[in-house]
């Protein structure tokens, strides 16, 4: 009989563990999903975080690649304004939204030659215009082109001795230094097309006298 009853007790405690032990799954199951919930909690706050630093991230290589690119000074012929080893800043945008004007500083590649170095010269004639040179003075379509930035004699006329008649998309250009310029008077380089502008220098980084924005 003893060995009856023990054997009925036994069989009584095995339901009672099995809902002992689901109900240990259930618990562990709803801390499972309380955990789960805790972290996805945080996700649009995660995902906001990293859209921000994308933009910012995107933002920084655009102002970087279109206003940061450096370009270094070979020579004398922007002297006083860019000395021999100057690196100056280039926008690389701005002549997307208008033209080259008159009086702009120009990084370019004469004939758009790429083995050539980046020359950086001053605009001084416009497409369309008739550009010459007569007794140190330079007309444009013959009238007397008054520069308010400071420049050298022009001893040597080049090929501005006869008029230049620039084409839609064609640029005069020459260096202050103009005893001292390799510019639009030379045949190597001549009239420089809209196709050849690397940019407008905008901002001198070398730490002289003359850091900081390029006068016009």
């Amino acid at each position: 009989m003893r060995r009856i009853r023990r054997r009925r007790r036994q069989t009584r405690r095995k339901p009672h563990s099995r809902v002992w032990e689901r109900k240990r799954q259930i618990y562990f199951l709803r801390e499972v999903t309380e955990y789960i919930r805790h972290i996805f909690s945080y996700v649009p706050m995660i995902v906001i975080k990293i859209f921000r630093v994308a933009v910012i991230c995107l933002l920084a290589f655009l102002i970087v690649w279109n206003l940061g690119q450096r370009v270094s000074m070979i020579g004398d012929s922007m002297n006083p304004v860019l000395r021999n080893g100057d690196v100056v800043l280039v926008n690389r945008v701005v002549y997307n939204a208008r033209r080259p004007r008159r009086g702009d500083v120009i990084v370019f590649k004469p004939k758009g030659n790429e083995n050539s170095h980046y020359y950086i010269k001053r605009v001084v004639g416009l497409p369309g215009e008739e550009v010459k040179i007569i007794e140190n003075s330079i007309y444009i379509n013959g009238e007397r082109l008054e520069e308010e930035y400071e420049t050298t004699e022009l001893d040597r006329v080049g090929l501005a001795s006869d008029d230049i008649k620039l084409g839609d998309d064609e640029y005069f250009v020459l260096g202050d230094d103009r005893e001292n310029s390799e510019d639009s008077r030379d045949a190597d380089v001549g009239n420089v097309k809209r196709e050849y502008i690397y940019g407008k220098a905008w901002f001198v980084l070398s730490p002289r006298d003359n850091f900081g924005f390029i006068k016009e």
